[in-house]
């Protein structure tokens, strides 16, 4: 086997020009910044994520006040309606099962969209990255 000047063995230092020192101060100064730079991808994933969540917040309460007022109004109306063929308590019982129904329907909505929401998805991998790229300078 022949080896090539280039390449260090083992238990050569790859860089014998500069002291243990120089060499830590490096490191932290790498790690600081490295730091500094999740801190900053935290922030813009944390931002984006309380956007969806708000809007998803937003779709639910809407949902839920447009559910009121058509209980409110058109429930009287259809209650009202059927009372004229029927027993007035039967007419009022099927408008209300068919209001839960669609009050719901829109909770369902707005649960699926806040279940897309990702919790610092970059974040989280970058972290992992970073502490396996730690592990590899120990070693």
């Amino acid at each position: 086997m022949s080896s090539s000047s280039d390449t260090a063995r083992p238990t050569e230092p790859k860089r014998p020009e500069q002291s243990l020192g120089e060499l830590f101060k490096e490191m932290t100064s790498e790690l600081s910044g490295l730091f500094r730079q999740e801190v900053q991808l935290a922030k813009v994933e944390t931002r984006q994520e309380a956007q969806r969540a708000a809007k998803a917040g937003a779709s639910m309460g809407v949902g839920g006040v447009a559910a009121l007022l058509c209980i409110t109004f058109l429930s009287t109306a259809l209650a009202l309606l059927l009372a004229q063929a029927m027993n007035d308590a039967l007419a009022f019982a099927i408008v209300a099962v068919l209001w839960g129904i669609a009050a719901a329907v829109l909770v369902s909505i707005g649960r699926r969209k806040l279940r897309q929401i990702e919790p610092l998805p970059e974040t989280t991998e970058t972290i992992k990255e970073d502490m396996q790229w730690a592990k590899n300078l120990r070693s």
